[in-house]
């Protein structure tokens, strides 16, 4: 066991690892690290497909039942710890440490596919500092002779030529008796948007699958350096560094979220974007996949599970009151999701507008969402190359911060690890860190990287992350149980929290059964990724599965590891492993009330005097 620092009088604090110079740098850092990509390009449209106005009551209700009991559960043990992810659970349930391990791959294997979703945006950035937009029209070098700006499709067909053009004679009765020729595309037929051609041309030249890397991308490659430059700089002081970059990048995106709405409610169309949006559809109430997307999607938007929170919260002085940052910070996030969906289905209503098509069949999320509908959308408004710039900007400090995080909790990680050894030296592995990162990266940058991105989505932190959570919940409710938890909690804060035994509920039966009912249900429901409609081949598939299985073998191997290395009898060994420490950190504090009392007699001394 590790020598912990007892109560000194005047603070609480270890010096040697480090707090968070400011309350507002966790708080903002926190709000970075969960409002992420995904809220502005998946919930909206998962909203709107999954029952409009009528899904936000499941999803709600998962906030309530799931997201923010585990978001207040990480944030408790790791501020009551002052410990990263891994040595946190030999504090409180060593047999289980595996968990710690499994956060860390998640951690690591996102980190390596997150940031080239930031390079990509760095492209466009730059792209878009151009006279004229590159995606905004056909007959550039990259164009096929199926790229139309706009299409007018065939009532009937007479003739078609080898584009798929019909020639049909319209008499209209002119002011010169002439007759109107109109070229038009037979229903049926596909053709292709400008930027689709962009992105898949030019950008990535994307391969025909998985299987044809191709050549890497060198244009894409140097905007992956530059994004991995810009994180090291940001991280490369730890907590120091990085709590004050979030001053900027985790309030940025609001500001430019505001300007967005503003000039998306002012194009024509905007207002059939956001029926869309909201309208309920209240028969989807009864699908179970709109309960489980609910869950899902509050799941991933608070970014549980991955250990940046437990990192982040370890960072805190002891008696923060970690019970109202969790529910601030969750708030927030979902009503930024929220918020987002206004502003990205008033532009998709004008683009539905302006190509004669309707919303649904405009509306997509993800990729497609980011680098193929909304550019387009930009595209045709005034001044267009200003509103790209911002809209990129903005995509690119949302994933900062939570590429801030998965970089911390790794760091963070490895040095509680070793703290003699590399504490000192935290700018040279976090230097290490981000270079082996970008030549992991360097796959998604071939001409197959799209399909190899998509994969580990899927995969990296998929249902391995639902499971991990599961055992997260048993070992904090079960193992080393709700109601210390809480106490725990009353220690650092100086009261009960309200809704007392609903925390306890939740960890120890409502959030279990949810999460156990969800990754049941994604199980059952499984199916093999795929990438523009098209599933990946068995291989494929099946280099997914090993990737999920990199971070769930560490639960059991490292349970069967203590298993056999502790000393004494199978009895012995398993009660030790599953006894939480009594010397962890807030174990030897005092508590928040004795603290305020003791600061309150140490000014009233000083008055006197």
């Amino acid at each position: 066991m590790s020598e912990k620092k007892p109560y000194e009088e005047g603070g609480e604090e270890e010096p040697e690892r480090g707090h968070w110079g400011h309350k507002m740098d966790f708080l903002l850092s926190c709000i970075g690290y969960a409002v992420g990509l995904g809220n502005v390009w998946r919930f909206p449209y998962l909203c709107a497909a999954s029952g409009g106005g009528a899904f936000l009551i499941p999803y709600c209700i998962m906030l309530i039942l799931v997201g923010i009991p585990i978001f207040f559960m990480e944030l408790t043990i790791g501020q009551y710890s002052q410990e990263g992810p891994l040595k946190v659970w030999e504090n409180i349930f060593p047999l289980l440490k595996g968990v710690g391990y499994a956060m860390l791959v998640c951690s690591f294997g996102v980190g390596i596919y997150y940031n080239i979703i930031i390079a990509w945006c760095y492209y466009f950035l730059f792209a878009s500092m151009q006279s004229k937009l590159p995606w905004a029209s056909c007959g550039n070098p990259w164009n096929t002779a199926l790229c139309r700006t706009s299409v007018t499709r065939c009532p009937t067909a007479n003739v078609t030529n080898t584009t798929g053009v019909v020639t049909t004679v319209a008499p209209t009765t002119m002011a010169n008796n002439m007759t109107n020729l109109t070229a038009c595309i037979p229903k049926g037929f596909k053709v292709t948007s400008p930027s689709e051609e962009y992105w898949n041309k030019q950008v990535l030249d994307i391969s025909k699958g998985i299987g044809e890397a191709g050549h890497i991308r060198w244009h894409l490659a140097l905007c992956l350096l530059l994004a991995w430059i810009v994180i090291y700089f940001c991280i490369f002081k730890g907590i120091k560094s990085s709590g004050k970059v979030v001053y900027f990048s985790a309030t940025f995106p609001y500001v430019v979220l505001v300007i967005l709405l503003i000039r998306g409610v002012t194009l024509k169309g905007h207002l059939e974007g956001i029926n869309f949006y909201l309208t309920p559809r209240w028969e989807k109430l009864s699908d179970a996949n709109v309960w489980a997307s609910a869950t899902t999607q509050i799941f991933f938007s608070l970014s549980v599970g991955f250990g940046g929170l437990i990192t982040m919260a370890s960072y805190n002085k002891f008696y923060n009151n970690c019970f109202r940052d969790s529910l601030t910070v969750s708030l927030i996030n979902c009503g930024t999701s929220f918020f987002a969906g206004f502003v990205i289905f008033s532009v998709v209503g004008f683009m539905a507008n302006s190509s004669g098509r309707q919303v649904s069949e405009v509306a997509d999320q993800g990729v497609s969402l980011a680098f193929i509908v909304y550019p387009a959308a930009v595209a045709e408004m005034p001044v267009s190359q200003l509103w790209s710039i911002i809209f990129f900007f903005m995509l690119i400090t949302l994933g900062m911060d939570s590429q801030f995080a998965f970089m911390e909790t790794i760091i963070t990680a490895a040095v509680d690890e070793y703290p003699k050894v590399l504490r000192a030296k935290k700018w040279f592995i976090s230097m290490i860190g981000c270079i082996t990162l970008y030549f992991l990266g360097l796959p998604c940058i071939t001409q197959a990287g799209a399909y190899v991105l998509q994969l580990m989505d899927d995969h990296v932190a998929g249902i391995s992350l639902l499971i991990l959570c599961i055992f997260e919940v048993i070992g904090c409710g079960w193992g080393y149980g709700a109601f210390q938890l809480m106490k725990d909690v009353e220690k650092m804060i100086g009261y009960k929290p309200f809704l007392y035994y609903w925390w306890i509920g939740c960890w120890k039966f409502l959030s279990l059964a949810t999460l156990l009912f969800v990754t049941i249900f994604k199980i059952v429901g499984y199916k093999k990724s795929s990438f523009g409609g098209k599933p990946m081949p068995d291989w494929a598939d099946g280099v997914g599965w090993f990737m999920a299985c990199c971070s769930m073998v560490f639960i059991p191997g490292v349970a069967l590891y203590k298993m056999f290395t502790t000393d004494g009898s199978w009895s012995e060994r398993f009660r030790i492993l599953t006894t939480p420490r009594d010397d962890k950190y807030g174990d030897l504090q005092i508590s928040a009330v004795e603290h305020e009392l003791r600061k309150e007699n140490g000014h009233n001394m000083e008055q006197t005097v």
